[in-house]
């Protein structure tokens, strides 16, 4: 049996065709202005991050916290934690150097979109959806520094925990900013073996309340 197009199915795959062109150059477009998006994000907070060892810093308190606990000399403990103080304390400075600095930002290029997804001009197209990472890296400060200066008079142990999850929840931030949330918890799910929702139970009550206000949890 021949199988003939009729000048009617011929028309319709003609339209196919052509709208999948079309999309496919949205998509391509899309794609281009979310990738700018990100790129202009990214070199942004570098720039300002470069100038620190926030990050360095970090790692090594990591590190050390592992140390710690796992350390069964209880005076040679005592020492590590000690000098894990010391270290806490200087991140500490820098990173509230580093959000003053971020301060001066012009606060188009600080808001973030709320949405799961990265899509470009989101802030611009609906501001009422987005957050001020200026304001939050405010309160990672005041968190970090807190939990730095053991305001809640825990134990070395809870004292880390608490950083941690400070410090884990202000990266998590950073990587919102600069790729979207689900970007931003995927990586600290992989790297940390972490989830968001856990970051949120770990932190301080304030961190958690001020945090919870600002991204509109």
């Amino acid at each position: 049996m021949s199988t003939t197009l009729t000048p009617y199915s011929t028309v319709s795959l003609h339209v196919v065709m052509e709208l999948f062109i079309l999309l496919m150059l949205i998509a391509t477009g899309v794609y281009t202005l979310k990738s700018r998006d990100q790129n202009r994000r990214i070199a942004l907070l570098s720039a300002h991050l470069g100038k620190h060892q926030i990050e360095k810093l970090m790692e090594s308190l990591t590190e050390g916290y592992l140390r710690a606990l796992g350390e069964d000399d209880p005076e040679r403990r005592a020492q590590i934690w000690s000098f894990l103080s010391t270290a806490e304390l200087t991140l500490c400075e820098q990173f509230n150097r580093f959000v003053a600095e971020f301060a001066k930002v012009d606060e188009a290029d600080a808001r973030v979109s709320k949405l799961a997804f990265s899509i470009p001009f989101a802030a611009q197209l609906s501001p009422g959806l987005t957050f001020d990472l200026r304001k939050a890296l405010s309160i990672h400060a005041q968190g970090i520094t807190q939990a730095a200066k053991n305001s809640l008079n825990q134990s070395p142990k809870s004292k880390a925990f608490t950083l941690s999850a400070e410090l884990f929840l202000m990266q998590h931030s950073c990587h919102w900013f600069c790729r979207s949330k689900t970007v931003a918890s995927a990586r600290m799910l992989a790297r940390h073996k972490t989830s968001y929702e856990q970051l949120l139970a770990s932190v301080a009550p304030a961190t958690r309340k001020a945090y919870g206000s600002l991204i509109g949890n």
